[in-house]
């Protein structure tokens, strides 16, 4: 089996990477073609938080066992989606996106491998993109394996719970995570529907911590990774294994790797060019320049 995403007891600790530059990084990139891993850093300037950039505060995501285990954790998660999918709904690409879409166009850019659940790659116009950990916008029957839209499920919970959304008051208001998870604590009187198929549990179509991403997911980004140059990190701190092992596997390749990332990252050491800047004006420069 592939190793599963789950928390991590990373303590992180800066490494030295000798070049840091985005004049680094056009060196070592011109002429190759690079496929990219992104993450929530990536996401941030369309107004979806990350998870662990230098501002974002402490969370405790919801493990997998927690969620088809425990009746109760599953009614507070969905009354917590119910709010923050309409937020990550409603976002729109950003420059670094844009960017991402203009530098495939040109077959500089192979293809992408997100780690985001926010479509915001595909949304910009991006065309070979891997959404490693799923989707925001789907959901899945865990008896049946039926798939419904966010939105559908949207006008069910509606109806079972007339005046909840009202009740929490203005999105905009409440901290929303890179899940769709909303930070709300009244969600004792929420009521989550069931497969309206077979009566079975649902949940989103993301991969949880202490969930595998699939097999076969996984090996068309190795594929992916395999097939370019070169590998550019951006807006990931790589804390997990499901985005770490595709760094190790370009390095252990002999190819570049340049990691765009605000913070420390927990492949720095892999890193041939390590940038500590946003991702959205270091993506456009190097649209610009290579």
């Amino acid at each position: 089996m592939f190793p599963q995403a789950r928390p991590t007891t990373w303590n992180p600790e800066p490494v030295d990477v000798a070049r840091t530059t985005v004049d680094d990084a056009v060196e070592v990139l011109t002429g190759l073609r690079f496929t990219a891993l992104t993450g929530a850093g990536v996401s941030t300037d369309s107004g979806i938080p990350d998870y662990r950039g230098p501002d974002s505060p402490p969370r405790s995501p919801m493990t997998y066992q927690q969620f088809v285990g425990d009746e109760e954790f599953r009614r507070h998660y969905w009354a917590r989606n119910h709010v923050g999918w309409q937020h990550v709904n409603r976002s729109v690409p950003n420059a670094g996106h844009r960017a991402l879409v203009r530098l495939e166009e040109r077959d500089v850019l192979a293809g992408i491998i997100t780690q985001n659940v926010d479509l915001l790659h595909e949304d910009a116009g991006s065309r070979n993109v891997i959404d490693l950990h799923g989707r925001y916008d789907r959901v899945i029957c865990l008896s049946c394996s039926r798939v419904i839209s966010r939105t559908h499920l949207a006008e069910r919970l509606d109806a079972l719970n007339p005046g909840f959304l009202e009740s929490v008051g203005d999105v905009a208001d409440i901290e929303i995570a890179p899940d769709a998870d909303a930070v709300i604590e009244s969600t004792a009187h929420f009521r989550p529907a069931p497969c309206e198929f077979c009566g079975g549990v649902l949940k989103p179509e993301i991969v949880y911590f202490g969930e595998n991403v699939p097999r076969e997911r996984v090996e068309r980004a190795f594929g992916l990774v395999d097939s370019a140059d070169a590998l550019l990190v951006a807006g990931s701190s790589l804390t997990v294994m499901s985005g770490l092992r595709f760094v190790r596997h370009a390095a252990e390749a002999s190819k570049p790797v340049v990691i765009v990332n605000r913070g420390i990252t927990r492949g720095d050491k892999y890193a041939t060019v390590k940038i500590e800047q946003g991702t959205s004006d270091v993506l456009d420069q190097l649209d610009l320049r290579l």
